[in-house]
């Protein structure tokens, strides 16, 4: 699978290591799975649906995935 746009650099996932998240429903089928490609030419960490693995996946840089963890942690990240 490749993924690509204008602003980020081509980046293939077929062999990220995928762990699925300890806070998404388990059972219900409401999950999401991260890959940590900080050692890849991309370095940033992908975001998928669990669901449907050779969907779409959401790339974020490190910084901007790092601050989004702080925030969920801290409440500051409200639905």
């Amino acid at each position: 699978m490749i993924i690509t746009d204008q602003q980020a650099p081509v980046c293939s996932l077929t062999h990220a290591v995928w762990r699925k998240s300890s806070r998404s429903g388990g059972e219900q089928g409401q999950c999401v799975e991260v890959a940590d490609l900080t050692g890849s030419l991309y370095g940033g960490i992908a975001v998928r649906d669990s669901k449907n693995p050779d969907g779409p996946a959401l790339l974020f840089a490190s910084s901007v995935f790092a601050a989004f963890i702080t925030g969920t942690r801290s409440g500051g990240l409200t639905v």
